[in-house]
């Protein structure tokens, strides 16, 4: 697991407010399950795809540079082929604060993240760290437990 501080975690959940880069069309991905959750949570969520025009009623934007100037942080659930262009182009956008979900991090990403000096996440769920609920929340205790949860 990725050596993630609960400082820069907090960093990134604090304005509530992310693009979500990766949303897919299908209604059956996580990244869908993602947005749903943390919308009705109260998270503002600015889905990036540049095949769709909105979600749910919620405007999608086509690429990352659309964005409005008060979203400096994004959540890549891309697939790990377009990883690493993407945390690029959103870095190059002025995005700040980067987090690779699980499972979509490439050494890469990582690495171009890490030498823009962005505040970087990776390698780890934002469903455990965002008001986890039901599984998220029982993964959260064994993280925890197993000493896998990220400290300051």
């Amino acid at each position: 697991m990725a050596k993630n501080s609960l400082k820069t975690i907090d960093e990134f959940l604090a304005p509530k407010r992310f693009a979500l880069i990766g949303l897919s069309r299908d209604p059956k991905k996580f990244s869908r399950a993602v947005f749903k959750e943390l919308h009705a949570k109260g998270f503002d969520i600015y889905p990036v795809n540049p095949n769709m025009d909105d979600l749910e009623g919620i405007k999608s934007y086509h690429d990352v540079a659309d964005l409005t100037e008060n979203v400096k942080h994004a959540l890549f659930m891309t697939p790990k082929v377009n990883t690493a262009g993407a945390v690029d182009h959103a870095i190059h956008s002025g995005l700040t604060h980067i987090w690779i979900q699980q499972g979509a991090e490439t050494k890469e990403a990582v690495e171009t993240a890490r030498q823009n000096g962005v505040k970087l996440v990776h390698g780890a769920c934002i469903m455990m760290h965002a008001n986890p609920t039901g599984v998220h929340k029982f993964h959260r205790l064994l993280s925890k437990l197993f000493g896998a949860f990220p400290k300051n």
